[in-house]
Parts: C-alpha cells; structure tokens; sequence
C-alpha cells in the first residue's frame, strides 16, 4: 500500500513538473512574441575623417591631406508610441548621426529623425514615419526583485542577428558609477546575454512589459562582448527623460546646490558615527535651496522621502529625477540626531553654468535673481571697460526682481555706494541685504550708466 501511494505521488509530481516547465516555456515564447514587433534595428551613419598617409607615421613631421568616408554602427530601439513613430533607444546608439535608418521586424526600412537627446542619461528619442506600427507595453521599473527573469530584445553584431531574444535574471538593481560618475546612473543588472548592437534595445519582465533600455556589458580582457554582465536603463528614469525631450527638447532637473560624497570608514571614525550609507554634505551654495532650507556641510543625508539612500550618485539620481519646484522631504542626520528637512528643488543649471557656480561657491541665482561672472580681457576690450569694473550679468532668471530692469550682458560696477570690482565683492556686499529690502545698483550698458532699484 505505502508502495503503491509512493509510487502514485512521484507520478503526480513528474506530471506537476512537466506541467509547470509546459506553462514557463510558454510565458517566453509570448513574451518573445508580443515584444518583438515593438523593437527596431537602428543604423547610424556618420561622415569620419582621416588623414591619409602612406605610413603610419611620418618621421618628418609633415602634414597629409585628409579623407572624409562614410562609417555605419548598428543598435536597437522600442518604439513607445505607434501612433507618434516614437522610438525610444540610447543617445550613444545615435550620437553624431548624418543620417539614421530604422528597420522594422517585417523588413521595411524607414528614415529617423532625432527628437532629443541627453548624453548625461544616455537617452534619445527619434521618430519615423509609417503605419502598421506597435508599441511596447510599458512597465514600472520600480516594482522589479532581484532574482526576477527577464527577457532581452535586440540586434547583437550585425542586421543579419536582428531581434534575437535572450533571458535571464536581475542580478541588482541601482548600479551606478558603472560607466561614469559624472552621468545619471541607476542601472538594473542583469545576465541575460546582451552584445555590440543591442545598445537602445529592450528588456522585458515575464508580464511582456517594457521595464528596461539596454545600455552597456562588462566585459573581460581586451574583449567587447558580452562577459555575462548587461546593465539597462530603468524605463522609469528613461520615460521622465523622455517626457522632457519630446515637451522641449532638454531634460528639466531637480537641483539641491550642494556638493555630496561617499561615506569611508575614516570619515565615520572621525564623525563618531556607525554608518556607512547615505552621503555626507561637503559644500553647500549660498542662496541655493539647501541653503534656503537650512541644510549645513556635515550634514549626512539617510533617505529622501522615506527612501534610504546608500551613497552619493543614488541621491545625485534621485534629486535630479524630481522637478524644480518639487517640495522633497530629506532625512538627515546631525550630530547623531535624525532631523527631517523640506526642500524645495531648484533647477539644475547646465553642465557649463555649473562649473561657474561651484568656481564662485554661490548658487545658479544669487537672490536677485542673477548669475554673474567676472569680466573678461575680451569682454573688457569689447566694451571699452576695465576687468575690475564690475561684473558682467550672464543670465537673468525669469519673473525675477531683476527680469525687467537687467538683461544679460548688462555690467554691475556699483552696489549702493560701494564699488564692485570682483565677483567675491559682488557676493559680500549682497549678503548685507535681507528679503524685503531695495538695492540700488548703478548698471552700465551700451556705453552708458544707469541706477537700478531692485527689490529683493
């Protein structure tokens, strides 16, 4: 009898398995074909010049004429609205293009124009025209476990391996400082095989939802191919890039005005404290948001908006994924003390504004609503001035005290009675007013000088 139940129990459970790989091999080949129409094959071409030398090199030194030639890369996109012909893939897939081809599962061949771009994220969005299109279903990025399966789409080494399917698992998400600390960063890892052209291509989740852009392998030796470690663009963070090219044509950033870095045991040590997440405050802009906020250097921040945070390119990515005006709780912690402190965001200024706005230690807009700079040799000789006459005003922010009586170029020599002569003395003579009160400015433009009361 115990034989005969054994025996009954193992045949039941063959048959439960046999059921189940039945089921899970059926959830693949869906996914495989319902994401395949929605991803492309993206051809770039791009006009490369060459010198031309019969060696290679000239021990003389001499200079050879140049040749121009036509060079061609291949990667992959997802078309994320049909009726629109947006397609979604990376900036580097694109980057430099003359011309961009896109070629659809059923072989047509369509031109691409770029929509935009953002090299920091490494998203693009160009579009085609044609008819007959599908889309991906998007999914939330935010909802994905380590250890989930996941599905890549794409076109590894050439148009003749177009939208060859792999799988695989998550293996982390949040990667970051993977390719440059510099860039926005919150790679899903995963170890579903991705190659050379399957940059911009997609990564499913077993739902058949778009959760993901593939965008760079780690690779081993002097190989490029893939060493069993793919990285992709959360599609969250890559449809908010997307949502601000396709509106204006650039990415809108949430901005806090101050310099952040990772946590060591040395610092812990010497900070008395026990941790080793989050990131500590090192710098923080006069007049920037944390400023106005009341957050100070030493300050380390734990979690934004109850979300912890582990080091410093995590809280980079997350600030810069609100938008400006957002109001962001920040937890910190102060001489030991969990505080809460409300921000509101700024908005990031460009990568060439941002190096004048650390150089000077102020924020984007001083509280005149102005960004200043010191006067230039060519600036001075332009206008017939002296380099220590003042400042030059380099932008005014809009809706501003000043955005009526100021426009960019405009050089500010005098604030009240004192004389302006560097940007330092521009910044501590403003920092003896405080809001509500009026600031009398003598402002030249065009050869001539002006008063300007401002109200601040």
């Amino acid at each position: 009898m115990k034989k005969s139940i054994l025996i009954t129990s193992i045949i039941l459970n063959f048959i439960f398995a046999i059921n189940i790989a039945e089921e899970l091999n059926n959830v693949f080949i869906s996914v495989a074909e319902q994401g395949k129409p929605a991803v492309v094959s993206i051809i770039s071409e791009k006009t490369v010049t060459q010198k031309i030398h019969p060696f290679f090199h000239s021990p003389f030194g001499q200079e050879f004429p140049e040749s121009e030639r036509r060079g061609q890369s291949l990667g992959s996109g997802v078309i994320i609205d049909a009726s629109k012909g947006y397609i979604l893939t990376n900036n580097h897939v694109i980057e430099n293009a003359d011309e961009i081809k896109v070629k659809l599962l059923d072989k047509r061949e369509v031109e691409a124009q770029v929509i935009g771009t953002d090299p920091l994220s490494d998203v693009a969005i160009i579009q085609i025209t044609s008819d007959g299109l599908t889309q991906a279903i998007i999914g939330d990025s935010e909802k994905l476990n380590v250890g989930e399966w996941v599905m890549a789409i794409g076109s590894p080494f050439g148009l003749h391996l177009n939208h060859s399917v792999t799988k695989g698992i998550i293996g982390a998400i949040g990667r970051n400082d993977v390719i440059s600390r510099l860039n926005y960063e919150d790679f899903i890892q995963h170890d579903a095989a991705i190659n050379p052209g399957n940059s911009g291509g997609a990564l499913y989740n077993l739902y058949g939802e778009l959760i993901g852009i593939n965008t760079a392998i780690a690779t081993g030796g002097m190989s490029n191919s893939n060493a069993g470690i793919g990285f992709a663009i959360p599609i969250n963070q890559a449809m908010r890039v997307v949502e601000d090219l396709i509106s204006t044509g650039s990415v809108i950033r949430g901005w806090l005005g101050v310099s952040i870095q990772d946590i060591d045991k040395n610092l812990a040590k010497a900070m008395g404290i026990g941790i080793l997440d989050g990131a500590i405050i090192s710098q923080v802009l006069n007049n920037s948001p944390a400023d106005e906020s009341g957050i100070l250097d030493q300050d380390i921040v734990i979690a934004i908006n109850e979300k912890e945070v582990s080091n410093s390119s995590q809280i980079k990515n997350m600030v810069s994924s609100f938008r400006p005006g957002e109001n962001v709780k920040f937890k910190i912690l102060r001489e030991n003390e969990e505080i809460i402190i409300k921000v509101v965001l700024g908005e990031r200024p460009s990568e060439e504004d941002l190096a004048e706005v650390y150089k000077t230690g102020n924020s984007y807009y001083d509280i005149l609503g102005l960004m200043v700079v010191e006067v230039s040799s060519e600036f001075a000789k332009e206008k017939n001035i002296d380099v220590n006459d003042g400042v030059v005003v380099k932008k005014v922010k809009e809706n501003s005290s000043s955005s009526n009586e100021i426009k960019s170029g405009d050089v500010i020599s005098k604030i009240g009675r004192k004389k302006v002569t560097s940007i330092n003395d521009y910044h501590s003579l403003l920092k003896q007013y405080e809001k509500g009160d009026s600031v009398l400015l003598l402002v030249k433009r065009n050869g001539s000088s002006r008063f300007v009361a401002l109200e601040i």
